[in-house]
């Protein structure tokens, strides 16, 4: 997840509704983490187009994936596959092609408020040790503040160009109180009831470019979707996450789980 990419002018929410993150000055990857196994995440999906990866994912049942609504062109679901049970993202596990992208009604690129969409598959994934449905939360589900979550990806790690992690990374980070993210962020975007905020106070400790549309998970449970920041591991400004609780609703509706 590029920083400032969600800088509210027209040039960048083409790009951002295109589903390309622009080049950041911090570390373009899951910054501060280590390498995880595909069996201790079998929930994760890559998402790729006719570039490759670009986003993450997470898989909701054997026809579904979860993602983020920036994730998605006005293309839709034309060149989109997924990749799921790898560690890495071009290679190994199951690669299905998406039939059809669902972005939620509510969705404003805009304010980056409700972002969330749903892939269906065109294919049923074969479910087994190393892909595994997420655990959904109750609908309108509190996270405690403080509580240590977990984030990861394949974000890029050359700043500025276009290689991005061959293998997953995550880190774990702590949620933050909702009114001080609120007054972090209060001259660059609104942080909405809709949106969760995670981040160490020193920084060091990020999600960034190419993580967009990943699970935040506390164990098996997804919370979060990768959404924004102004600035990845940057102090004083977490990342920002779309609340899973509050689409429950839709993605029963859409998804049937």
């Amino acid at each position: 997840m590029a920083s400032t990419v969600f800088a509210v002018t027209f040039e960048l929410i083409l790009l951002i509704t295109a589903g390309y993150a622009l080049p950041s000055r911090a570390h373009q990857r899951i910054v501060g983490g280590d390498e995880i196994d595909i069996a201790k995440v079998p929930f994760m999906a890559s998402v790729s187009g006719n570039r490759g990866h670009y986003c993450g994912g997470s898989i909701l049942s054997g026809r579904w994936i979860l993602t983020a609504a920036h994730c998605i062109g006005d293309s839709g679901s034309s060149g989109l596959a997924v990749r799921v049970g790898s560690s890495r993202h071009a290679e190994g596990g199951q690669q299905v092609r998406v039939r059809r992208c669902e972005v939620h009604p509510r969705w404003n690129p805009s304010t980056i408020d409700y972002d969330f969409a749903l892939l269906e598959l065109e294919e049923v994934l074969v479910l087994g040790k190393d892909v595994q449905a997420v655990v959904l939360p109750a609908k309108d589900e509190a996270v405690a503040y403080g509580k240590v979550l977990l984030v990861c990806g394949w974000g890029k790690t050359v700043n500025g160009g276009s290689a991005n992690s061959p293998t997953l990374r995550a880190v774990n980070v702590p949620v933050v109180n909702q009114k001080q993210c609120e007054r972090a962020y209060s001259n660059f975007v609104q942080v909405t009831p809709r949106m969760l905020c995670a981040g160490h106070a020193e920084g060091g400790k990020d999600m960034c470019n190419e993580d967009s549309g990943g699970p935040l998970v506390d164990g098996k449970k997804q919370v979060g979707v990768v959404s924004w920041s102004k600035e990845c591991a940057a102090a004083g400004t977490p990342g920002v996450y779309a609340r899973v609780a509050v689409v429950r609703d839709w993605i029963k509706e859409v998804a049937g789980v």
